[in-house]
This record gives C-alpha cells, sequence and structure tokens, in this order.
C-alpha cells in the first residue's frame, strides 16, 4: 500500500531578512555604521525604522534597498540572496522589486508630476507608452493629485511633490517601498498626508512600507518598530 502524496507546500519566504548585516566604514579609525542585524519583514508590513541620531538608521535602509553592501552579512529579498550580485544586477532588482522615498523628493524639475513618475516605467521598459501613462495617472488619482498631473515641481507645495514621490516609487509596482525620512522636511499638515499615502499603501495595494524617521508620534501609530542603538537592534515589537 503506498502512502498518499504530501500536498504540503513550503512556508512562503520572508519579503525582506537581514541575516547578521554589519557595515564597516574604512578609515584609520574605522567606524562602524550597523553591527549584526537580523530580523524578517513580510507582506504588507508598515514598519517603521528609529533610533537616535547617529544610531545607523540611514545606513541600514541603505543596505535593505541594495544602495550600499554590507562588510558582513546579507540582504535577502524574497528568499534570495543579493551578496553575489554584480551592480546591474542590484540595479535591475532596485528597478523592479524596489520603490524609494527620501527626504528630499529628487523629482526632476524640467518634467511636469506625470512625466517624473512615468520615468522608472520607461527604464524598465515592461509596458507600452499608453499603459506608462495610464499607471501614473492612476497612480497620481490614488494620491489625491489627479488636478495636479501637468505641473512641475515648482509648482507644487512641500506636501504635493513628497506624494508624487510615493507615486514615483510606486511607478513599477514594487513588492516593498523603502523610505528614509520621508515627512523629515514637512510641516504638520504635509506630514500627516504623505503619512496617510503610504499607509493607503499598505492596506490597499498591499505592499511592504519600511520608513526610518525620527517621528516619534508617526511611528508609534506603524504596525512594526524596529529601535536601533549604536547600530545595534535595541528591540523590534509589534505595536497595536
Amino acid at each position: 500500500m503506498t502512502s498518499p502524496a504530501r500536498t504540503d507546500t513550503p512556508p512562503e519566504p520572508p519579503l525582506l531578512e537581514a541575516r547578521a548585516l554589519t557595515r564597516i566604514l574604512p578609515a584609520v579609525v574605522p567606524v562602524t555604521l550597523v553591527k549584526d542585524v537580523s530580523f524578517r519583514i513580510g507582506k504588507s508590513e508598515f514598519v517603521a525604522i528609529t533610533g537616535p541620531s547617529g544610531s545607523g538608521k540611514s545606513s541600514l535602509l541603505y543596505l535593505l534597498g541594495l544602495l550600499d553592501r554590507p562588510t558582513s552579512g546579507q540582504v535577502l529579498i524574497g528568499g534570495e540572496p543579493t551578496d553575489a550580485l554584480s551592480p546591474a544586477e542590484m540595479a535591475h532588482i532596485r528597478l523592479k522589486k524596489l520603490g524609494f522615498v527620501f527626504q528630499f523628493h529628487f523629482l526632476l524639475p524640467e518634467f511636469t508630476t506625470l512625466e517624473n513618475v512615468m520615468i522608472p516605467m520607461r527604464k524598465l521598459g515592461k509596458l507600452s507608452a499608453s499603459d506608462q501613462l495610464a499607471q501614473a495617472t492612476a497612480l497620481l488619482a490614488d494620491l489625491g493629485l489627479e488636478d495636479f498631473l501637468h505641473r512641475r515641481p515648482a509648482q507644487l507645495s512641500g506636501g504635493q511633490r513628497q506624494r508624487v514621490a510615493v507615486a514615483r516609487a510606486l511607478a513599477n509596482s514594487p513588492d516593498l517601498i523603502l523610505a528614509d525620512e520621508p515627512t523629515g522636511s514637512l510641516d504638520s499638515a504635509a506630514t500627516e498626508q504623505v503619512f496617510d499615502s503610504l499607509r493607503k499603501i499598505v492596506e490597499t495595494q498591499k505592499t511592504t512600507v519600511v520608513a526610518v524617521t525620527h517621528d516619534m508620534d508617526l511611528a508609534a501609530r506603524m504596525e512594526r518598530r524596529i529601535h536601533l542603538v549604536d547600530g545595534q537592534i535595541d528591540w523590534d515589537r509589534q505595536q497595536a
């Protein structure tokens, strides 16, 4: 008598995993930016990375986003290690699977809102020109910017520019958005607009957002918080 075939499927790997990440800045006296950091982040998580100034928050985010290489340890995306990838392969993963929002929007001033959002789509080359236009228009409308499609960055408020940057981060439908102080240069009203935009992305599009922030009020409203001190995880916990 033969045994019934097993139908168990292996568990899905975490969307993002850090394994003993360490980044040491070479110098006469080496500087340790990140030390032995490990964690897993799944789909649809809304995660804050917090800590005092100089604790390694942005350095960690740059490692997670494949913008820097660790001195030791690994970053895995979708269960796939990235440490052996070439610069071109890392750039392709950033373009296809990751979206970035920084403290300053880095929109190109000579292009309109629509054109700025379409830039990553053109680089990836996956969609036709008409589909790129439709996708960019829909993303901006979802963020309340449907009346500003043909404005240039100088014609927008700070909060509007940052929401355009969020739309651009979503251009290629990434699984993960990494944000480095996305509200750091904004007033309280614009901060709330950008935060609501990021929260909506998690809730409606099931995209994971990992954000470095010094704003403790915002961090307290995110679902999970990873707190760093001196480049190491001090604590990592879910929040109500």
